[in-house]
């Protein structure tokens, strides 16, 4: 081995899914590595704590094979050679951590393995690389450069041929020469594809673009949210209601990733008759909900509340549904419009909840259902919530983030 290389051991694995080996110097971080496992790694320059997989030299018996050949390359997923019950352990661990960590104590139920048929969502990233060749595809794993694929095999069948559609609308808009962001969902209709990054485009380039539409049986096709074409509203069904979703919708990643999270929630507001939806999105639990209670639902984002109000308007059979546009990182509810409710659900995004859930520890709410995507911010603002009088009275870790160190979960407090 040259001064560059060296074989270590990994004890353990990280928060994101690296391995942890022990040097003299301290620990290094080397992806794609398992507990057990033996590997010779090289320095990477800049990062004295990391390394880089050369090869396995002594590999764990838990190693699996990568389902998708990009894997290693592509920074999608982190996680593909591990034994899904092993991973499944390690994940639901991470949770336990997090609520450790915080000095709270409940019971974390099994992991609930949600990804079912795959990923409904997506963001690829179109460049053009060295030589000035366009690459469509995800970024690499600690890097700024794109990974191009024609494949990615963690995406639901409601996404098939959604890579080839997003090179399509590169190569359509190679004259622009800007970085762009295509999106993709999954819906009741096809594809939805939002593109980012171009600018605004003349006549003849917005025709151009708008032909994809029936080539590559897109249902709807906006940039930055302006319409380019629609063949049919992209909708999607949510509970007993019809959601017609506006451009770039924020949905849970997985459909069976909304169920599992519906029901947890359902199940925990009990038979609550008046209930509040926080961070509600277009009604992923709102308008399951108001087949049962009445709903107050506020979010910042205007489309996804009108999306949702127009929903709820066109069901029936709901009880009635309040939808609030509001920043509730600026303006959370305060304890005073809290004491209506019989039980909150609050699903904030990755960041947390800090002043809404300070709002919450001052109310009266008899039931607090927290649905988190970050198990080490959820931690924080339990604690708020405990300190404030509330009991965690269970956690329940979901995973449809299947093979990265992503994981969600839903939490009970009640008073």
């Amino acid at each position: 081995m040259n001064n560059m290389t060296e074989q270590l051991t990994i004890a353990r694995l990280g928060h994101r899914g690296d391995g942890i080996a022990e040097t003299n110097t301290g620990p290094v971080f080397v992806s794609y590595t398992l507990p057990g496992e033996t590997v010779t790694a090289e320095r990477v320059e800049g990062h004295a704590e990391r390394r880089h997989l050369l090869r396995v030299d002594t590999p764990s018996h838990e190693r699996i094979a990568p389902i998708c050949k990009h894997f290693g390359i592509c920074g999608g997923c982190a996680m593909q050679h591990w034994s899904l019950a092993e991973y499944h352990l390690w994940k639901r661990g991470l949770v336990a951590e997090a609520l450790a960590h915080a000095n709270l104590i409940a019971p974390v139920a099994d992991l609930i393995d949600a990804h079912g048929q795959g990923r409904r969502r997506a963001t690829f990233h179109a460049r053009r690389g060295q030589r000035d060749i366009l690459e469509v595809g995800f970024a690499a794993p600690r890097a700024h450069h794109i990974v191009a694929i024609d494949v990615c095999p963690i995406l639901s069948k409601g996404l098939d041929g959604a890579v080839q559609a997003a090179w399509a609308v590169a190569e359509l808009l190679k004259p622009v020469n800007k970085p762009l962001d295509i999106q993709v969902t999954a819906t009741d209709a096809g594809i939805d594809m939002d593109v980012r990054g171009s600018g605004p485009l003349n006549s003849k380039l917005t025709g151009v673009v708008a032909t994809l539409i029936a080539k590559h049986k897109l249902a709807r096709l906006t940039r930055h949210g302006e319409l380019v074409a629609q063949s049919a509203p992209p909708t999607l069904k949510v509970g007993k209601a019809h959601v017609t979703l506006p451009p770039g919708a924020f949905l849970q990643a997985t459909a069976e990733g909304e169920t599992a999270l519906a029901k947890l929630v359902l199940q925990h507001t009990g038979k609550a008759k008046r209930v509040a939806d926080l961070f509600s999105g277009i009604g992923t639990f709102a308008l399951r909900l108001a087949e049962q209670a009445r709903v107050t639902a506020v979010d910042s984002e205007a489309p996804a509340i009108k999306a949702l109000e127009k929903a709820a308007h066109m069901t029936p059979g709901l009880k009635q549904v309040e939808a609030l546009a509001r920043d509730l990182f600026r303006r959370p509810l305060m304890a005073s419009e809290l004491k209506v409710f019989d039980a909150v659900v609050f699903d904030p995004p990755r960041q947390g909840a800090e002043a809404q859930t300070s709002e919450l520890a001052k109310s009266k709410v008899p039931v607090v259902i927290a649905v988190s995507c970050d198990a080490t911010t959820f931690a924080r603002d339990a604690r708020v919530l405990v300190d404030g009088g509330y009991t965690l009275a269970g956690v329940t870790p979901v995973d449809q983030f299947r093979y990265s160190h992503h994981v969600e979960l839903v939490a009970k407090f009640t008073r």
